[in-house]
This record gives structure tokens, sequence and C-alpha cells, in this order.
């Protein structure tokens, strides 16, 4: 068999959806993932007989609309245009969300809007005195907003004190960083078109990157799952070498990557200089915790996902995947997913599942829901989810980008790749760019990648 053109390191949607693209433009593609299947952190699975995910995932509507076309025509009926309803626990009360201004008005403590109403007012004089997610949000959003809901979230989600999170933390987070563009979005969510809807697939969210790995397959690709790089050897132009754990070598034209850019820094040969090695564990991944609780008698609530942003528990959201669609889930039992972020290798890291059981069951309680009966716990844990942007740490991520980007035979690319917080819709945008700068004798665009980084710097995260 001739050499391929493209090895894709990581399975995920970035990943499946670079090498289905490039493998239907005529590319030879072989795609290296570690795991046992497509999906990644996107990825579903199969729990009592219901498909979950790992925790929640939606398909944004911002999505582009040739990506959603071609979803679309791999997923036709599967995939569903769905009502969002969630609620967040705000104030000691559960208030709908997206937001919606009568339930606001019913719900919303007085005292929380007569002050919240006040710092809108003196927006115009506020100015965030240092580029910290702290300044940023205090001077767009008014302290009542910050110190009652988004710095205790911050401080659950992050680790640290919103202080010490750079001011790009909340640009790349914060939707409606302003009070004009929170109230506008309150009226979106009031409006049955204005957007209070996502896309989902019936048989859980990892069917977007298993159909796109079927796809891709079908036009050609290799795709091989369970073995993980251990060596990318970064030769001159066309040519790049990676070593599975086996020992086994693949050689291609080039090497594009979604696994965490500090990690390829460690893996690739020749090493980067001393001084970029540091700076790669300059950057951090905050890891998190996934735990199921398998419930008999049918649905827990109506509700997709419940916000925990309050800081009496470690658990930021829990979600009911059978919510999430109209499919063929058993009437019997549910399962609920509850998100931790955490430390890797920290205390509630190490916890035992049932403790962490029992801590999930304890936040539903004493948040006046009903405390469920427990068939059956499932735990996993994912060491890199989101990367924290401490003060400083772009000096380290351009480093190391820049390192990137000057080797001729590699990629970076995707949330990890990119070290960045982005949505799945997000992810797919790279990916579909990626391919449509590969060049049909495989030469690469570099001028329309480059483009491409400029529109990814826009990307907020959609919650």
């Amino acid at each position: 068999m001739p050499a391929p053109d493209l090895i894709i390191l990581g399975a995920g949607p970035a990943g499946v959806g670079a090498a289905f693209r490039a493998a239907r433009a005529g590319h030879r593609v072989v795609v290296l993932e570690r795991g046992q299947g497509p999906g990644g952190a996107a990825g579903s699975f199969e729990l009592d007989g219901i498909r979950v995910d790992h925790g929640s995932h939606r398909l944004h509507p911002a999505i582009e609309p040739r990506i959603l076309a071609d979803l679309r025509g791999l997923l036709g009926e599967e995939l569903q245009r769905r009502p969002r309803n969630g609620r967040i626990f705000l104030e000691g009360r559960w208030i709908r969300f997206p937001l919606r201004p009568a339930d606001l008005a019913r719900r919303l403590p007085p005292s929380f809007a007569a002050a919240a109403a006040r710092d809108a007012a003196t927006a115009w004089a506020r100015r965030p005195r240092a580029d910290t997610f702290a300044e940023v949000l205090r001077a767009g959003l008014g302290p009542t907003m910050c110190e009652r809901f988004y710095f205790p979230y911050a401080r659950k989600l992050w680790g640290l004190d919103p202080s010490e999170l750079a001011g790009e933390q909340a640009r790349r987070r914060v939707t409606a960083g302003s009070p004009a563009r929170l109230l506008a979005r309150v009226a979106r969510g009031a409006s049955a078109a204005g957007g209070a809807f996502f896309w989902y697939p019936r048989r859980g969210f990892g069917t977007i990157s298993e159909r796109l790995a079927e796809a891709a397959e079908a036009a050609g690709a290799e795709l091989r799952f369970g073995g993980a790089a251990e060596r990318v050897r970064l030769g001159g132009p066309g040519r790049a070498d990676v070593t599975l754990a086996g020992g086994e070598t693949v050689t291609a034209r080039r090497v594009w990557s979604t696994i965490p850019l500090p990690v390829l820094a460690r893996i690739a040969e020749p090493a980067p200089p001393a001084s970029l090695l540091a700076a790669a564990g300059r950057l951090d991944f905050r890891a998190m915790l996934l735990v199921y609780l398998v419930l008999d008698g049918g649905r827990y609530s109506r509700y997709d996902a419940h916000y925990l942003p309050d800081p009496g528990t470690p658990v930021t959201r829990v979600s009911e995947p059978t919510n999430y669609r109209d499919g063929d889930d058993p009437r019997d039992r549910t399962v609920l997913c509850a998100e931790l972020p955490c430390e890797r290798g920290g205390e509630l890291w190490r916890a035992a599942d049932g403790e962490l059981a029992g801590l999930v069951r304890a936040t539903l309680r004493d948040r006046g829901l009903p405390e469920p009966t427990v068939r059956a716990v499932a735990v996993r844990r994912l060491p890199a989810v989101y990367p924290v942007y401490r003060v400083g740490y772009a000096a380290a991520f351009d480093a190391l980008d820049a390192w990137a980007a000057a080797q001729p035979a590699l990629l970076s690319f995707g949330r990890l790749g990119l070290f960045v917080h982005d949505n799945t819709h997000h992810a797919l945008a790279m990916a579909w760019a990626a391919a449509d700068a590969l060049a049909p004798d495989g030469g690469f665009d570099h001028d329309a990648w480059a483009a491409a980084r400029a529109r990814f710097a826009g990307h907020v995260v959609e919650d």
C-alpha cells in the first residue's frame, strides 16, 4: 500500500471531521486513536441499556450551515432539533435556563434584581483595572452578577480565584459579557425562533463522531483504535513518522494533531528547546469526574440539565440524557450524569465511586430535588477537559504555537491542539477549514489556514 498523505492524531470530532473531508477529497488518510472508538470526550457509551455521553453535550444552532448540511446528510432523521429546557440554581432558587423574562420576574430574588439593575445603570462608568477574568466581568456585568453568580462558578470550574485567571477566559467563556448582551440573550430565550434549541442525535451525541468515522472509512480512510502515539518525528517538508506504543511506525507526508499541544511537544522529535518544554509545563487543563447514577422508575425530571453555580457543592451540572432526545430509551429507568471539575490526582479525583455517588445524592437533596434511589453507579475520570487560562498563560501558549507552526509537516488544531474551550461546532469548523486548506497535490494553503485561525479567535463557548 502507498504511504498515506496524512496521519491524524485523535478521533474526536475535529479528527474524524478532518479525516472525512480529506478522504472524500481523495487524500490517503490514517487516523490513530488511543481509545477504542471515535468521539473522545464527545463520544457516547451504553450504561444499563441507555446511551449516555461524557457529560452534557449539544450541537449548537450557530454551527456553519454547510457543516450542518453534511451532518444531516450522514445522520438523516437521527439528528433531532430539540428545545432547550434547563434550569439554574441561583440564590437558593431554581430559575429556567436559558433565561426567560417571566421566570426571572417571578423567581429572581428582589434584592438580586435591584442590585443588578443598579449595576447595569452604572456600567458606563466601569473600566477593567487589569486584564483578568475578574476585572473584565466586573466592568462588563457589574459586581452583583460577578460576586453572586460568575465568580463562585469560576472557582468551581477552574479551581482558581477569578483574579488569577486571564481576561481571555472571560472573553472565551461568557457570551453575555455586558448588560445589553444579557438582555438580548434573555429576549432570545423568550422567542421560539430565538435560538433556544439545539441539535442532538437520538442515539447519543457520540453518534456524530461515529457517523463521520464511518463516512471517512467509506471514502478510503483507515481508522486505527487502541494505540497511543509515543513519538512524533518531524522531518522536513513532506515527511513525518508516528511511532505507536507497540513500536510500529507509520509514515506520511503530514501529521495533523488534535492531542493536547503540551503533550505533542513532549513526544516530538527533534525535541523543542528546553524553554518551550518548560512553557508546555505551564499550560494546565482542568480534570473532570463524571458520576453516573442509574435510577429505577423512569425519568427523574423533565429538565435536560440542572446548573449548580453555588459554592456549596463541587458539582457544576447534572444532566439526564433521555431528556435530550426522542428515542427508544427504557421507560423503567434513567441515568443522571453529574459533572465535578477537579484537580487531576487530587482528593476528589481519588475518591471512591460510592463516596462520589453519595455526594451527588446529597447535592440534589440539599437543593430541594428528590433524592434518587440508585441501582448502579459508574464513574469516568477525564484528565484534560477545560484549559485553564492563568494570568500570563498566553506567552507560554504563543511560544508553543509558534513552534508547531514552524514545523513544515505538522498542523495542531482542535480544542486540545489549540488550547481552547470551544464547542463541538467550533471543533468541526476547524476540521472543515483544515481540510479546505489541503490542496489536491498534498500542498497546504497556509494563508487560508491563517485566515481561519483569525476567525477561530472569535469563538465564544455557548452554554
